[in-house]
């Protein structure tokens, strides 16, 4: 008969059996399951994709000492402008899952991936949902030259000389561009695309009447919209809903062309494995921030309106949005890269 093992050896085999168990089930945890109840332990860097004094950076760096005071630590903006912002988001995607390295994603982010299928992350996938910051409605605006007082004039004007109005843009595939493309799409109008390459420059071609019209944002047309002589006519907003910087100005939806919608806009994001109790966290302390009377007001006078929204509806409007670029890209047939 085989001798039984001593009592001491069978309580090693025990242990090492007990620590097998303990390392299979650590291995099949899911990512999400550790809580970090300590978080904010250090500053909290947020990467934006362009360059200082853009949308993005101004929607971050408006709301970062308020922000700090309601996380209770330092926010770092790190700005890592390039390739549309694709250099910042694989930037994040590839950060460490602690969530102290944050996304802040705009509408480029959601045309990304249409243009470059082979990217080295995917949107979706590699990233978590927080919230939406800010949306950023363009402006259509048209030289004074232009015979159109409004949108439908200006949609009848264009049906009537097919191809022989023009708009600016700040490049083939940029949200301004795809803003332009959307109105032509479905108003039926033909209008010639001239792109430019800095943020300011299309602005300038419309104001010297090199092109007839332009969409953009709000703080690029503050010097020359503003009182007195206005060197550009404004005829409508791109959001839904008039905006707040604007109340006067229809949307482009109300002046016709029905269900237009189209923005820029500035989120946040983290690393898709960032604990969900830091998602909800930070999610917490961006409503608070964001939604206060003085930071409506500081947007606004940037042309932004303030808007959050839980992790799940910022998952649902990154879907729709991009969903709504690669129909409007197909059926513009722009290739992608």
């Amino acid at each position: 008969m085989p001798r039984k093992p001593p009592a001491k050896q069978a309580l090693k085999r025990k242990a090492a059996a007990a620590l097998l168990g303990c390392a299979a089930a650590g291995a099949t945890a899911q990512p999400h399951a550790q809580p970090q109840s300590g978080y904010p332990a250090k500053p909290i860097r947020i990467v934006v994709g362009f360059s200082p004094g853009g949308i993005a950076d101004v929607t971050v760096r408006q709301a970062a000492p308020k922000l700090a005071e309601a996380l209770g630590q330092q926010i770092v903006v790190e700005n890592r402008p390039g390739a549309s912002g694709a250099i910042a988001t694989e930037r994040v995607a590839t950060a460490p899952a602690d969530g102290y390295t944050l996304l802040a994603p705009t509408a480029a982010d959601t045309v990304i991936p249409v243009m470059r299928p082979k990217l080295p992350y995917n949107l979706e996938r590699d990233l978590a949902p927080v919230s939406l910051m800010a949306v950023a409605p363009f402006i259509l605006v048209v030289h004074p030259s232009v015979p159109a007082r409004n949108v439908k004039e200006l949609i009848a004007l264009a049906r009537a000389q097919p191809g022989k109005l023009s708009y600016g843009s700040v490049g083939t595939g940029t949200t301004p561009h795809l803003s332009a493309e959307a109105l032509k799409m479905m108003a039926g109008i033909d209008i010639l695309h001239v792109p430019y390459k800095g943020g300011l420059d299309n602005v300038i071609a419309n104001v010297s009447g090199l092109v007839d019209m332009v969409f953009a944002s709000m703080p690029s047309l503050m010097p020359v919209i503003g009182s007195g002589a206005p060197r550009v006519r404004a005829l409508a907003v791109t959001s839904m809903q008039r905006a707040s910087f604007m109340p006067a100005l229809p949307t482009l939806h109300e002046s016709g062309v029905t269900g237009y919608d189209r923005s820029s806009w500035v989120g946040v994001l983290a690393p898709a494995s960032v604990p969900r109790d830091i998602i909800a966290k930070v999610n917490a302390a961006l409503a608070g921030t964001v939604n206060t009377p003085e930071m409506k007001t500081a947007y606004g006078k940037q042309g932004l309106e303030a808007q959050t929204t839980t992790p799940e509806q910022f998952a649902a409007f990154i879907a729709g949005q991009l969903a709504q670029n690669a129909k409007l890209i197909r059926a513009i047939g722009l290739r992608p890269d």
